[in-house]
């Protein structure tokens, strides 16, 4: 299927990458009509003469395509740059799920799902594009965090937070990835090294001692429900309205 050319105007623009043509026109269509522009490709070969011709706001990926795996797709649009890409697939299993989202996919939704749930996550995820909230001191916030890295200094509702080196840096990954799901091996290996990228263990000890520090220090609330454990994979990341 022929898509349009991309617009100088109109909202955000998608590639939609989905080998069902029933799955894929019903979900083009739902996001057209709720603003988006969608170019539509049905096989990765496809995809991939989408993405030489233009780069996309974000790209919808179908995992299950008839002419090569979607995580090749995950993988030349990361060679390429950062582009959000969410993952739309029959596939439940843990093993696909963490696979994908090491070699770059940004969140993994499972079919079928509601388009409601879709948009909103799409919404999210378009928001962070640009990274994190920094101001021009560079200090990064999230929900009722602020994080400053010049100071190594973690503030929340206003108030100082005391934190261990680790607990720092495990944070300091957190609010870089709002709305994000993480997984295990990527924690690991950005607070602790890839010595410890096995070691699951120490990052549960740890984010459940951070959750616990972030809540008894925000009255507001705000920080609750911040980090979510995502079974078998890693954790989620809440943005700060709470969207993932």
């Amino acid at each position: 299927m022929t898509a349009a050319p991309r617009s100088p105007r109109g909202g955000p623009w998608l590639l939609l990458v989905e080998d069902d043509a029933a799955t894929r026109d019903a979900v083009a269509n739902n996001l057209e009509a709720h603003g988006y522009r969608v170019d539509r490709a049905g096989d990765g070969a496809e995809a991939f003469r989408r993405l030489d011709a233009a780069r996309p706001d974000l790209v919808l990926l179908d995992l299950g395509l008839p002419d090569l795996d979607g995580s090749a797709v995950v993988r030349r649009v990361r060679r390429a740059g950062t582009t959000p890409i969410r993952i739309l697939s029959a596939r439940a299993d843990e093993r696909d799920k963490v696979a994908t989202l090491e070699a770059g996919a940004d969140d993994y939704v499972t079919k079928p799902f509601g388009m409601d749930e879709l948009r909103a996550r799409i919404g999210a995820l378009l928001r962070r594009t640009g990274g994190p909230s920094r101001d021009q001191e560079g200090i990064v916030r999230l929900a009722a965090i602020e994080l400053d890295p010049v100071r190594r200094s973690v503030t929340v509702a206003g108030r100082p937070l005391e934190l261990t080196p680790r607990e720092y840096e495990l944070l300091k990954v957190i609010v870089a990835n709002p709305g994000r799901l993480l997984t295990k091996g990527r924690l690991l290996r950005a607070v602790w090294g890839t010595a410890y990228s096995g070691e699951a263990h120490y990052l549960h000890v740890y984010v459940s001692r951070l959750r616990r520090k972030l809540e008894r220090a925000d009255p507001t609330g705000a920080t609750h429900g911040l980090i979510n454990a995502e079974p078998g994979i890693g954790y989620r990341v809440a943005d700060a309205g709470g969207e993932y």
